[in-house]
């Protein structure tokens, strides 16, 4: 567990399998020390024991669980950043029937790689903050939904879930107490829309992946009509420490409304790119020198700063710019999924774009007009832009396509798929017009 001491003196990083991080969700691990034994080693499930009351103590209501995670300032580090605690509170405690915890490890999105390796490198974290919240929420199953191209990772999770179960910390009456757990590993089936919680469960149920109508939200029906809770890998990840630790010294690591340290996936155009734990509210500047900079020495062009899916934005104001939740929302773009997508001065926007309309395109599930056909439509303009065969009125088309696609469909996909095209233009419009005027593109060197 992170000795709070020495990061705040120190801030000190350790290197993880080829990444450097901040020592709290990876502290200890080097990519070997993933078993059972290893985890209870570093003080794997103390959190666990001790709202159980087990080996002393009073041990803690789930209300009072739920409290600590709300104090915390913990937000879902899947994408949205809604507080977490907040978000148990919706759960209904005193709901007669069945109840469901689900785990969001269906991570799709382009430049995220940070929950893959929390399942294959520290499994038994998110194991136990999974049984941590469901004690807190008074569920007695939980699914945890992988995504269906790592199948070497829904392994991994397997193996640990058979050791948890052999220790005794899933099962019935856990850890001699009268709290009942049974958690179960599912293998999805590689649709970036599974990533969307309700096509999640659709996909759960053994039905296509296709996002449902809200409301309903899963608090009140959700994985087979039954009160469900969502949250994302790295939230589950958070949790132990925070119990053990304490809500105000996980709030006092970020900045107010951004309690906490945050992994980043830093991809693209630097020396080492990987996962980064630091704490939110780490300048950029700083989180881009732990990457070892751009790569090859170049200058810095633009960062999309939370996944394929937020807005880009230019150097000159990601260079001033703090990784968290408010101060990148100021800033125009989103933190997303926390995949930080940088790109160098030989970057053409147009051909990025191109490349970017054509994911969302691919993945759409088609059950919404505007994003199956909106979509489609995005591509084409920018393919043609791109090939020389643009027209002046495209530029302002496709902001108007854009503008019908977002907000008008029944997920997030259509907004994902309509904010890159938007940011791509209100910061880069001159490369848009010059492939337009010029039939060629402004960066000629670009890869």
């Amino acid at each position: 567990m992170l000795d709070l001491s020495k990061f705040q003196a120190t801030g000190a990083e350790t290197c993880f399998h080829g990444r450097h991080i901040k020592p709290q969700i990876y502290a200890g691990l080097d990519g070997r020390n993933w078993r059972l034994a290893d985890y209870e080693a570093r003080g794997g499930y103390k959190a666990l024991r001790k709202i159980l009351g087990v080996g002393g103590g009073d041990g803690m209501t789930p209300e009072q669980v739920v409290a600590e995670v709300k104090a915390s300032g913990l937000r879902g580090r899947g994408g949205a950043g809604f507080p977490t605690g907040l978000k148990w509170s919706f759960m209904p405690r005193q709901f007669p029937g069945a109840k469901y915890l689900v785990c969001n490890s269906d991570e799709g999105e382009p430049g995220t790689c940070k929950d893959r390796d929390l399942l294959m490198f520290n499994p038994h974290m998110v194991i136990e903050g999974m049984a941590i919240a469901a004690y807190a929420m008074g569920t007695a199953v939980g699914y945890n939904y992988i995504h269906g191209e790592i199948f070497e990772v829904y392994e991994r999770f397997e193996e640990a879930l058979a050791e948890a179960r052999r220790a005794g910390y899933l099962g019935n009456e856990i850890l001699g107490s009268k709290f009942n757990f049974q958690l179960h590993a599912s293998h999805g089936f590689g649709a970036y829309i599974c990533g969307e919680e309700t096509a999640l469960l659709e996909s759960l149920e053994g039905k296509k992946g296709q996002p449902r109508f809200k409301p309903p939200f899963p608090a009140s029906y959700g994985l087979y009509g039954k009160p469900t809770t969502i949250n994302n890998t790295e939230t589950f990840a958070a949790v132990p420490w925070i119990i053990v630790n304490g809500a105000q010294p996980y709030l006092e690591i970020g900045k107010p409304n951004n309690g906490g340290t945050k992994i980043f996936s830093v991809v693209g155009d630097v020396e080492l790119p990987g996962n980064y734990e630091v704490p939110l509210g780490t300048p950029f500047s700083k989180l881009l020198e732990l990457a070892g900079g751009v790569s090859g020495g170049r200058a810095l062009k633009a960062v999309i700063p939370g996944g394929s899916s937020a807005p880009v934005l230019p150097a000159s104001i990601m260079m001033d710019t703090t990784m968290d939740y408010d101060a990148i929302a100021k800033a125009g773009s989103m933190l997303g999924s926390g995949a930080v997508i940088v790109m160098d001065e030989r970057r053409c926007m147009v051909k990025s774009l191109l490349r970017l309309s054509y994911f969302y395109m691919h993945e759409s599930c088609g059950q919404c007009t505007p994003c199956r056909e909106g979509t489609g439509w995005l591509w084409r303009m920018v393919d043609r832009i791109e090939h020389g065969q643009g027209r002046i009125e495209d530029i302002e088309l496709l902001n108007s396509v854009a503008d019908n696609i977002q907000g008008r469909t029944i997920c997030a996909l259509g907004d994902a798929a309509a904010m890159p095209v938007r940011a791509m233009i209100k910061h880069f419009r001159d490369e848009f017009l010059h492939h337009i005027e010029h039939k060629t593109c402004l960066v000629p060197a670009h890869a």
